[in-house]
């Protein structure tokens, strides 16, 4: 399993819990690059995805559980099935810790403050992922159709047939494939 030296978070997957989960980059595939290796990565992602700066307190393993929960959560919404109960049992735990509550500063500008700001953001995605897991939403998640991604996204698009987490990345590679294959 490779791990990124730069943390760079991707984002964009229509939820805040489906970013989360996406920092199992390829699950399922051989290529699987974990970017929550330490406490240091988990602050990181708070600070690029959540509503506050963190510090370097998380407990990576507890975190990377959380995903895991998480995504079977998702995983068995999305099949009419309840997850496991350890699964559960972790996702009910962490949205049950204050959140970030928001507040102006002395510029009027907006901001956050939380006691700790890596387990409020991780509330704030397990009450997302309950949200989705019993949301009308939970029918327009996808998986995107990038042979070795293994990423979830949620399909906003006004059809409802987007293949691709991000054109940007899978559906221009794909794209680029079939050209491939056309001039061969």
């Amino acid at each position: 399993m490779r791990v990124p030296s730069t943390p760079r978070f991707r984002q964009g997957a229509g939820r805040l819990c489906l970013d989360f989960v996406r920092t199992l980059r390829h699950r399922g595939s051989s290529g699987v690059v974990e970017e929550l290796p330490d406490a240091e990565a988990v602050s990181a992602w708070v600070r690029q995805c959540g509503p506050c700066t963190a510090d370097g307190s998380a407990d990576a393993a507890r975190t990377r559980e959380l995903r895991e929960a998480v995504h079977a959560l998702i995983t068995a919404a999305r099949t009419g099935r309840i997850p496991d109960a350890h699964s559960l049992a972790l996702v009910n735990e962490a949205a049950a810790h204050p959140v970030a509550v928001p507040y102006l500063d002395r510029t009027g500008q907006l901001d956050w403050q939380a006691d700790d700001p890596v387990r409020a953001t991780l509330s704030l995605v397990a009450r997302d992922a309950l949200d989705l897991a019993t949301s009308p939403s939970l029918t327009r998640l996808r998986n995107c159709a990038g042979p070795t991604c293994g990423a979830l996204f949620l399909d906003t698009s006004r059809p409802g047939n987007r293949r691709w987490c991000s054109m940007g990345t899978c559906g221009n590679r794909a794209k680029k494939e079939t050209l491939r294959g056309r001039t061969a």
